[in-house]
C-alpha cells in the first residue's frame, strides 16, 4: 500500500504526517508555523520530508494550505496567515529543493474533500464543511462536485460579514474564529497579544468565570450567524463543522440551540454536524487530492 507525506499548514501549527492511501495516518505530528520568513519556512518543510524519506518509500507529498489556491498549479495568491506564501508557488518552490511529486489544496476544501470521500458526508452530494480555527475557512460540493469558484475563492466563508455594526469584529474570521476567541479573551484578562493562550484555556476558564463564558456565548452567536447564512443560501443537505475547537464538549449542542432560537432557522433548517475528521481532516483531504491530481495526469 502506497505512503504518502501530508501536511496541514495552518496559520499556528504546521501538521505533518505519514499516510497510507487508506487513509490511515501511521505517525503524525507538529510544529510552529513560521508564517512570514520564506526560507525558513521551506526549510522546515524540506527538513520534516527528509525525516520521513529516510526510513520510509513515499509515493508524493500532499498539502493543505489556508488561502487563495489554484490547486492545479501549487500558485498561492494569497497565503492566508502565512503571508511569506502570498504570490508564491510551493509546489514549484519544493519542487527545486526535493524529488518527490507534490500537490496542494485549500485547507477548506481538503477538510471537505476528506469528508466526502470516507468521512461524514460520503452519502451527501451537496454539503458544506465549515473549519474553524485560526480563521474560518470550509469546503462547499454541489452536485457532487467541489466548488473551487472562479479564482479559487470558494468556500472563503471567513470574509462573510455577520456583525456590520462593529468595525473590528464585522467578518467571521474576526468574531468567530478561534484566534477571535482567543483575542477577546486576551482582552478581558488583560494578557498581552503576545502571551501564548490556547482555546482549551479559554473553555476551561469559562467553567468559573461568567464573564469568560459570555465571551464564549457571543463566539457561539457569531458561528451560528455564519451557519445561518450558508444553509440559507446553499441549502445543503447538511453541515459540518470541523477544526480541534468543535470537539469541545457541548460546543456542538450549543451552536444549534442558537440556530433553533433564531425565528427563522425553521424556514431553512439543515442538520448540523461535525466532521468525522476534526483534527486530521486536512492531512488526510490533502492525500485524497494529490490521488485524485495524479489519476488523471
Amino acid at each position: 500500500m502506497k505512503k504518502y507525506i501530508c501536511f496541514d499548514i495552518g496559520g499556528t501549527k504546521v501538521k505533518h504526517g505519514l499516510l497510507l492511501e487508506n487513509g490511515s495516518i501511521l505517525s503524525t505530528d507538529s510544529y510552529d508555523t513560521q508564517c512570514t520568513n520564506l526560507e525558513i519556512f521551506l526549510k522546515e518543510m524540506v527538513d520534516t520530508i527528509n525525516m520521513y524519506t529516510k526510513n520510509n518509500y513515499v509515493s508524493g507529498v500532499a498539502i493543505s494550505l489556508p488561502g487563495f489556491i489554484n490547486p492545479y498549479t501549487g500558485y498561492s495568491e494569497r497565503g492566508g496567515a502565512i503571508k511569506a506564501l502570498d504570490n508564491q508557488n510551493l509546489k514549484k518552490l519544493l519542487r527545486s529543493r526535493i524529488s518527490l511529486p507534490i500537490e496542494i489544496e485549500n485547507d477548506g476544501n481538503c477538510a471537505a474533500l476528506a469528508e466526502k470521500i470516507s468521512g461524514n458526508a460520503k452519502r451527501c452530494s451537496d454539503f458544506i464543511c465549515v473549519t474553524i480555527g485560526t480563521g474560518i475557512g470550509g469546503g462547499i460540493f454541489i452536485n457532487g462536485k467541489l466548488l473551487h469558484g472562479r479564482s479559487f475563492r470558494g468556500g472563503e466563508f471567513g470574509f462573510m460579514i455577520t456583525k456590520a455594526g462593529n468595525h473590528d469584529k464585522e467578518i467571521l474570521h474576526s468574531n468567530a474564529s478561534t484566534n477571535a476567541l482567543i483575542k477577546s479573551y486576551k482582552n478581558l484578562m488583560g494578557i498581552s497579544e503576545n502571551e501564548n493562550i490556547k482555546g482549551e484555556t479559554v473553555f476551561l476558564e469559562s467553567r468559573h468565570n461568567g464573564s469568560v463564558r459570555g465571551l464564549i456565548d457571543d463566539w457561539i452567536r457569531n458561528i451560528s450567524y455564519g451557519i445561518f447564512n450558508l444553509a440559507a443560501t446553499l441549502n445543503p443537505q447538511k453541515i459540518l463543522i470541523g477544526g480541534g475547537v468543535i470537539s469541545q464538549q457541548g460546543l456542538l449542542g450549543n451552536i444549534n440551540n442558537n440556530l433553533d432560537q433564531l425565528p427563522w432557522w425553521k424556514e431553512i433548517k439543515v442538520p448540523v454536524e461535525s466532521c468525522r475528521y476534526p483534527n486530521d481532516g486536512g492531512m488526510i483531504g490533502a492525500m485524497y487530492h494529490f490521488m485524485k491530481i495524479r489519476e488523471h495526469s
